[in-house]
């Protein structure tokens, strides 16, 4: 159910269709003046994308950055082996705990958006 993006890749994703399920909540937030020009020109370049799209798209990518920088932490259990018997260790550090929130949260969303 994940796509990672790279923020370069979200001029592409503008140019194509693209609709994922969305969470019953909603987020307000203000944005600094220069950052919401910045999007305010984004959404006037790609007019097939909503101002509230193109928001939600630099997010997910933002996001995937930092998930992605996130360290892993080698465990002490084994979880499985590579192609050349290795063993690979369970992560025990943030990136885990960040997957681990994650799908605490998605469960609790879809939860929330099937009632």
């Amino acid at each position: 159910w994940r796509v990672f993006m790279k923020v370069r890749d979200l001029i592409k994703h503008w140019d194509e269709s693209a609709g994922a399920p969305l969470s019953v909540e909603t987020y307000t937030m203000r944005l600094p003046l220069h950052d919401a020009a910045r999007v305010r020109a984004l959404a006037e370049m790609y007019p097939r994308r909503a101002l509230p799209d193109i928001i939600t798209d630099l997010l997910h990518a933002a996001r995937d950055d930092v998930e992605a920088s996130l360290p892993y932490q080698q465990g002490t259990r084994v979880i499985a082996e590579d192609d050349q018997g290795d063993p690979i260790y369970e992560d025990t550090g943030p990136a885990a705990r960040f997957r681990q929130l994650s799908s605490r949260y998605a469960e609790a969303l879809r939860e929330q958006s099937e009632s």
